[in-house]
Formats: structure tokens, sequence, C-alpha cells
């Protein structure tokens, strides 16, 4: 018994040990067969070994270990898998890695041949390397990179990442990030038919898009702190800044580039960074193909013009077709028109500024080489031709009205029933449909005309509503496949029924707040989330026109801004769903006499959190955003006491803002910059004045709202709180600053900074205001030494 005992112990032992591995030694392989078969790093953060992604298929790979998905950042074979039996990944004798298929054949190999003794290991960092006695790397990962950059790991002249082609197919797709000729750093679409450049905005010059050329090194690197760095001067932060998570800077199948980090408690990824120029999704090129364009809906959405067909009924980077053939007869030919839509590039020869609609017109349809053109709305009478039609998109304000070509005499009952391809009919048609039924109109007529016309009656509106029904199914099964993918990296935004919701705050039971957009109510979701949910009022555009506007927001994402969960829009009732944040707004920690006072640490870190939110929405989201309402009721606390603004983007959703500026005053009497009762056009500055409000307030524990109350103030010589407290600072009566409820400062130079960046954001003439960057700049390169300089005169 005890020898059985024993061959089972040793039997077993190769397993366990390998699910401990950190090396593969000489002579030494890895079995696609046993899934207990793989390296670690010696922190545990990654995994190498075979990952399956196909049935019967796998790939040699680096993973993340902690992650939900098992994340891939590396792939040995992406476009060669093997088999799932009898494949292994060996180390030879002579120094070689090689992965061979079932049948033996060499699928890929490192290629290195030395007389040393080498082993493969997985660092910490996930480098796969080979490294012999000495230390020294005869091989690494890193130097050959598929679709992800990690921390520490140098992207280089040669260096190439490109997409996975499809969420869940780890082949090479069509987006690239490379170096190009001018040293810098793009973002490329590259199909066997074209190749085009699309981020850094094509349309402008190296140095309009804040690169340079001049560097020829060509190198960049992403590091531990979520600091990435290019020679091209392409250099930016993780909104999380900061030594803790784990990152990856990854290509994305859909031609964005994104780094993520790791929230280790949950497993899942958050987006912490996106290209800077406002790289819109639909502005990707070869997103949706040849002629297809790709428009909001409120997701991106490829859709084809009318008269044109899908070529491929579930790949859309093969475009659509014409469903008619064209001529190079004039006579023969006319335009259909797509408001609001542009393709970009392959312009013929271009014509001169000021030209009528009707030269452009007739221009292009002498010219058999042209496909259509594009025609600028804004009075400067612009006529783009063109070549071939790609990059198509549809954005509302895009001032291009799109003309394409199509034969004359092809009429709108033509182009609709086209349409009617894309699952797509209208009430024109199921009337149509309805009026088939010739042997049925017979025998009703034997049956009696009175019954006949009963019966008909009803079996039309029977079909009225089986159709209605249908239709709506087919629609919101075809939008919801299509933005399947989009929804799951915009981090699970979603359209919520209103019945959902009903459920979800035990029908509106719970209120937690209350504001001028609406009321406020603790929920939890049916996956056991914990939820705000605001009903908004007095929201008066239709379900499709909230959609759009606030899938802008759910795309917004940022540690210290409250994120979008989800919206609901069904008729009048709109909602948006909010994650909750258990510490509620700061007004209610920083002025009730009730809790414990925040301590200055607690203060300042408010401020700065608050900052890189507000700087976050000026500055680097994809659709820039004025908040216009930034107060302490506005800011919430999570369980760490770390800030998130919210209630950012309500002018969008109640469309307070025209071309003009905005339609009345928005915000709260205290924290209103002077400019709302100038009527002068509103910026970001207005945002920066209320952050200095708050900023004073946080060194104050004093409310700007009611600060001419008898409470606070007696004087009647201060009529704000900026008048107060410049007052103190020029008499030097610091003192009567700084709250009271505050321990004994240790640290005065941290309040001499907060007061000086409040009063420098609360500057009466808007351009001596600093940006919310500049403001993080100041608060976070905070050391102890003001950059004012020693007197408060430079700052008032």
């Amino acid at each position: 018994m005890f020898v059985f005992a024993l061959l089972i112990s040793l039997f077993l032992a190769p397993l366990s040990a390998w699910a401990e591995a950190t090396t593969l030694t000489q002579g030494g392989y890895i079995a696609v067969e046993d899934e207990n078969q793989f390296l670690t790093s010696p922190d545990g953060t990654f995994s190498s070994g075979f990952y399956r992604v196909g049935k019967n298929s796998f790939c040699y790979s680096i993973w993340f270990t902690k992650s939900v998905d098992k994340t891939v950042v590396w792939m040995a074979n992406r476009d060669n898998p093997v088999n799932g039996k009898q494949s292994k990944m060996s180390l030879n004798a002579n120094g070689k890695l090689v992965l061979t298929d079932a049948d033996g054949s060499v699928t890929w190999s490192t290629n290195t041949i030395t007389k040393e003794q080498v082993e493969l290991k997985l660092l910490d960092n996930g480098n796969l390397v080979l490294v012999n006695q000495i230390g020294g790397f005869l091989w690494q990962s890193f130097d050959f990179p598929t679709d992800t950059l990690l921390p520490q790991q140098q992207f280089r002249k040669n260096s190439t990442l490109v997409s996975i082609k499809t969420p869940g197919t780890y082949s090479s797709g069509f987006y690239f990030l490379k170096f190009n000729d001018d040293n810098v750093l793009n973002l490329i679409y590259n199909s066997p038919s074209l190749s085009s450049i699309y981020w850094p905005d094509p349309g402008k010059n190296v140095f309009e898009n804040g690169r340079t050329r001049y560097n020829s090194s060509r190198v960049a690197i992403l590091n531990d702190m979520g600091r990435f760095e290019s020679t091209d001067n392409l250099n930016f932060n993780a909104t999380d800044y900061g030594v803790g998570p784990k990152r990856r800077l990854t290509m994305d199948f859909d031609g964005v580039l994104r780094l993520y980090s790791l929230v280790e408690s949950t497993g899942n990824w958050e987006i912490t960074w996106l290209p800077s120029g406002q790289l819109d999704a639909c502005l990707v090129h070869g997103l949706c193909g040849e002629f297809g364009i790709c428009s909001y809906n409120p997701l991106p959405t490829c859709i084809c013009p009318p008269g044109f067909i899908r070529n491929h009924p579930s790949d859309w980077s093969k475009g659509c077709k014409p469903s008619f053939n064209l001529s190079c007869d004039s006579q023969n030919l006319d335009f259909i028109h797509l408001p609001r839509t542009d393709y970009y590039g392959y312009d013929l020869v271009g014509y001169a500024r000021q030209v009528s609609v009707e030269t452009c017109r007739n221009s292009c349809l002498n010219n058999c080489q042209c496909l259509g053109f594009g025609y600028s709305m804004d009075g400067v009478g612009q006529c783009f031709p063109k070549g071939a039609l790609r990059n198509g998109n549809r954005k509302p304000d895009n001032i291009i009205l799109m003309h394409i070509k199509t034969p004359k005499g092809r009429t709108n009952t033509e182009l609709k029933e086209e349409k009617s391809n894309n699952l797509e009919c209208d009430a024109s048609e199921i009337v149509q449909n309805t009026e088939v039924f010739p042997e049925n109109k017979n025998k009703f007529r034997y049956m009696g005309l009175l019954i006949g016309f009963v019966v008909v009656i009803g079996i039309i509106e029977l079909i009225f509503f089986g159709f209605g029904w249908l239709n709506v199914f087919r629609k919101r099964v075809n939008e919801e496949f299509v933005n399947m993918g989009y929804i799951v990296l915009a981090m699970g935004f979603k359209r919520f029924t209103y019945a959902e919701m009903k459920r979800a705050t035990r029908n509106f039971k719970q209120v937690i707040g209350k504001g001028g957009f609406g009321t406020v109510y603790k929920g939890e979701l049916d996956d056991g989330r914990i939820v705000a949910v605001k009903r908004l009022e007095g929201i008066l555009q239709g379900d499709a026109e909230f959609w759009a506007e606030v899938s802008i927001i759910g795309k917004i994402n940022h540690k210290n801004l409250v994120k979008l969960w989800g919206f609901c829009a069904e008729k009048k009732h709109k909602i948006l769903v909010y994650e909750f944040v258990k510490n509620g707004s700061l007004d209610k920690l920083l002025f009730s006499s009730s809790s414990e006072p925040l301590g200055l640490e607690q203060r300042y870190e408010i401020a700065v959190g608050t900052a890189k939110g507000l700087s976050y929405l000026h500055e680097e989201c994809l659709e820039w955003i004025l908040h216009c309402d930034v107060k302490p009721q506005n800011i919430l606390l999570d369980d760490d006491l770390e800030p998130k603004v919210a209630d950012f983007g309500m002018s969008k959703l109640f469309h307070e803002m025209n071309e003009s500026g905005f339609s009345k005053v928005r915000g709260t009497r205290g924290y209103l910059a002077p400019e709302w009762m100038m009527d002068q056009k509103i910026d970001a500055k207005a945002d920066v004045y209320s952050y200095g409000i708050v900023l004073l307030e946080l060194v104050s524990g004093k409310t700007a709202s009611n600060f001419q109350s008898s409470s606070i103030c007696k004087d009647s010589r201060y009529s704000n709180m900026v008048s107060w407290v410049i007052d103190s600072v020029e008499k030097g009566k610091m003192e009567n600053v700084i709250d009271p409820r505050l321990p004994e400062i240790q640290d005065i130079s941290k309040i001499d900074m907060m007061v000086r960046v409040g009063l420098l954001c609360v500057k009466e003439d808007r351009n001596l205001r600093p940006a919310m960057s500049r403001v993080v700049e100041l608060l976070t390169s905070f050391r102890g030494i003001s950059p004012f300089g020693n007197n408060f005169d430079d700052t008032i």
C-alpha cells in the first residue's frame, strides 16, 4: 500500500511542480494537452503557456494571471495556431526555443543557437526571456510585441503593435501602431487593398499635432507609474498615475489605442487613457469598409448608403457594394444626398473656394472617375470630388452634404426596398404586403359582404401588429449585435428598461438627493451592484436623441469622475444610472458640525482629485465638456475619500447650450464666474472660477452660498468669499481664513499653496485664470516650496 501511494505521489509530482514552475531548462518542454503545464512569473502576475484560440487550436501565449478573462499580452504563433494534441514548446539542447505542431513540423522558433547553458524564464514584468548563466538575454518576447505594450518594454523604430482581427479572434487585424519614416508614431489602417494614417490628424502637419520629427532614434516606453514617453513628443499619463496598478497599452480591434489598468479586486480592466487629438471612433479608417458609413446609434454603427448592400453579413470591414451599374453618360446619372456625411480622402483634383453646388455637381457628372462629391454647407462653397468612397462617417456637427452618383430615375421606393435588406422596413411596405389576398377576397364575398369586411379588417390589424413587433424585434436585435463589442469596451454601459429601474429602486422608494435636474434614488441592479438612479425632469428630446447624447457621457471614464453605467429612455421616462458613491457629497462632511472634520491632508487630496477630474473633462476626453456647476454638492467621496465629480454633461442633455452660448445662467449662487452676469461667452475658465471657490471653502470650512449670513461674516463690506479671503490675506490675518476645526497645522505651506491656487483661479479677468491642467501641475508638483514666490502679491 505504501509503495502504491509512493508511486502515485511520484506520478503527480511533475504536475504540481509545473503549476509553480518559473523556468524551463534545456531538454524540457511544455505539452499542449496538459493545462497544468505553464510558466509563472515569480510574483504570479503573468503566466505563459498554451492558450486556446479555437475548438482545437492553441497559441503559445503570455497572459495576466489575475484578470477575469486571462488577458493575453503576447502570442508566438497568433496567425498559425497549433493542434490541441501532440503540439509542444521545447527548449532544445542547442539553445533554440521551438514550437512544433502535431505532425512534428516547426510552427515557430527563436532562431537562437548557442553552446552555453540557457533556460527560459518569465519575468515579473511579463517578459519571456532566454537567459544564460551570467544573466544575459539571448532572446526576449519584449523585442517582438503583438498587440500590447507592457511597462518597461521599449517600443523601437522597427516595433509594431498589430490589433487582433475581432474580439475572440486573435489573428492579426488591420490596425497598426508604428513609427513612420518621419520619426512619428502613427495609427495606421493597413488592409490588403490599401493603407492610410488616421491618427494623429492627417489633415494637420506634425507640429500642429503636437509632435516633432527631429529625433530619429524612434524610441517610446511606458513606465511603471503609467507615464508614456516617445521621442516624437507623444507623452501622456494614465488617469490613475502612480505606482500600483498593473497596466497595458493595447492596439484594440476597433483601431483605437487604449491604456488599461487592472482592478485586482475584481479582475476587470479600466480605460485610463485614450488618444489625444480627439480620435473619434467613427474617424478610424476602414471600420465600415468601402462605401460604408459609420454613425452613432448611439454607439459606433456601420450602415450602407441607400441603394447599396453589404458585401458580407458579419464583416463590416468588407464594406458595401452598389446594387446598380453606373454608365459614363452624364445624361443618365443623378445623385442621392446624404446630409452631415463625409468620406475622408481620395479627393480628385479640387475646385476653388466659392464654387456653387451646381458647378461642383456638373464637374463630377462629366468625370467618369468621380463617384460622388462632398459640398461644405458653411458658406465657403468648397467642393470635394471623390475618386473612391472610403472612411465614411456621419456626425451631427458635420458640415458636408455628400452627393453619391446613381442612375437617373431610381425612385425613393426602390431605395427603400433595397434598404429593407438591412432588416429595416417602414409602414408603406407593410401596407403593400397586406394587400396580396385575392383568393381570400373571393371567399369572403360569398360569405357576405359584412362578414368579409370584418374579417379583412381583423386580418389587416393582426398583420400590422405582427409586422410592427417583428420590425421592433429585428431592429433591437440588429442594434444590440452590432454594438455589442463597443458596449463591452465602454465598460458595461447599458440601456435599462423602465421596469428594471422600478425593480432596482423598489418603485423609487429611497431618495438620496435632489437637484435642479431631478431626484436621485438608491437602487440595486439584478447583478447585485448598488447604484444611484437619477430620474431626470424637463427632458424634451425623443428617445433616440437622448440616447445619442447620453452615450457620449457614457464613454467618459476617469477615476475622479462618477461613472455612468447606463440609462433608461422610454417615452417620458429619462433616467441615468450611476455608480453609487458611499460617502455622499463633500458638503455633508466639510460644512457639517455633527461629523468629524476633514483633516488637512484629506482636503488637499480632495482638491487634487477634483482638479484632475475637471482637467480630464476640459482637455482630455473624446468630447470636451464644461461642467457649469462645480460645487461641493457635486463632488462625491468614496470609501477612501477619493473625490468623484458628478453631474457633468447635463447642459448637453438639457440643450442649454447653442451656437451663441448658453441659453440661461447655469450654476449656483456664490460659485458663478463674473462672465455669467456680463453676458459674455462661457468657456472652461468659468469652471476654473467655481473650482477656485471650492478650494477656498476647503481651507476655510465656510460655504460660499450663504457667505453673507451673519453666522459667517457680520461685516457687510464682504459681498462674497473672494473679497473676504483677499482682505484677510492682505492684512496678514491668514489665521482668519483657516478652518478653526482643523487641528494644529504642522504644514502651513500646504495651506499657503491651496489659498494661492484658489485666488489664482478666481481672478476677475478669466484670461488670468490657469487652465485646470495647470492647476493640477501646481498642486501635484508642490513639495513645500511655493512656485509663486514668497509674497501673496504674485497671486492676488
